[in-house]
């Protein structure tokens, strides 16, 4: 085999994983950006180091092991993400005000492509989706570095303790107890997680368009109608947050009164529905980039209405176009 040929396999085997291993840098950082600039690093130490590989464990284990090392060492500054929800109380619609904190506070968004692989079993793509939710992924923040580690190796990838041991080079005792720990930490702050179903159920299917075609008709008591009565609406980077339909309402017809005639396209984002959100141009024809809205559904009603608003990061990220002509719909 030549060289070339020699690299190029290489580098197509350390590909194979790239998916799933920014699915569990994403869970480890809460970051899209630093997810994938995790990988990236993962990646190249295992392609400078490939003949260092004996083979005793997995190509699979082996590429955890230097990606958990990886995300510990970027997490050695202490820092964890966020949501709106996580850092104040909700702010009554009479004194919303919109205050932006900076990029790092925040918990990121991440297409369901780029996190989420293939897989045939549907148990196990339900773990999947459920496990990368912005609710389960902010409860993932409040856990130290290594008990994080320890239990999306154990409770997301069904590893074996013995096996997470052993990428965390300590005892299986120490992972067990590490595990009781962060299950009993996640159980206090992971709060509700979202009930799609993977395929949406038909049902879930008629929410979503009644509420795409409320929002578009900016029909405030439609939307009403579709909302929870303690729903959330966030919009990072502001640290605002309302609940319930009352305020989020109250605030779409004031403060943001300017995303009247709106266009919602579908998208998909940690394992829920999503819509990329335009507004209509206000220098010309057409619509441009608003946010991505993250949609949490539960019990036939939206409960959670998460807005991202930097789009000049998260529309290249999921490969959304930067204007709709005029006659999009």
């Amino acid at each position: 085999m030549s060289d070339q040929t020699a690299t190029a396999d290489i580098d197509s085997r350390l590909e194979e994983h790239r998916v799933e291993l920014t699915g569990y840098c994403y869970r480890m950082l809460g970051s899209a950006f630093e997810a994938e600039d995790a990988v990236q690093d993962t990646l190249v130490r295992a392609w400078r180091n490939f003949e260092k590989f004996e083979g005793r464990s997995s190509l699979r284990s082996w590429l955890y092991r230097i990606a958990t090392n990886v995300c510990l060492d970027m997490l050695n500054a202490g820092k964890k993400r966020a949501r709106p929800v996580d850092l104040t109380g909700p702010t009554p619609l009479a004194q919303a005000a919109l205050n932006p904190r900076s990029q790092d506070t925040w918990l990121e968004p991440m297409p369901d492509g780029r996190i989420l692989p293939s897989v045939t079993d549907p148990a196990e793509a339900a773990v999947a989706r459920e496990s990368v939710r912005l609710a389960f992924v902010a409860a993932l923040q409040h856990l130290p570095p290594k008990q994080r580690a320890v239990l999306i190796l154990r409770e997301v990838l069904a590893w074996k303790a013995s096996e997470a041991a052993e990428l965390l080079d300590t005892s299986v005792a120490s992972v067990n107890s590490a595990l009781q720990r962060a299950r009993a930490t996640l159980a206090e702050h992971a709060g509700q997680i979202a009930d799609t179903a993977d395929p949406l159920d038909a049902e879930q299917r008629k929410l979503l368009d009644r509420y795409v075609a409320a929002f578009e008709g900016y029909d405030m008591a439609a939307l009403t109608a579709l909302l929870h009565e303690d729903a959330v609406m966030t919009m990072p980077p502001f640290d605002l947050w309302l609940r319930g339909h009352d305020d989020i309402t109250g605030f779409m017809v004031s403060i943001g009164a300017s995303c009247e005639g709106s266009r919602l396209v579908a998208t998909e984002a940690n394992g829920t529905p999503a819509f990329a959100h335009y507004k209509p141009n206000p220098d010309g024809p057409g619509f441009v980039p608003w946010a991505v809205q993250v949609i949490d559904i539960s019990e036939g009603a939206i409960t959670g209405l998460h807005c991202f608003l930097d789009t000049p990061r998260w529309f290249p990220l999921f490969g959304l176009p930067d204007h709709l002509d005029a006659g999009a719909a």
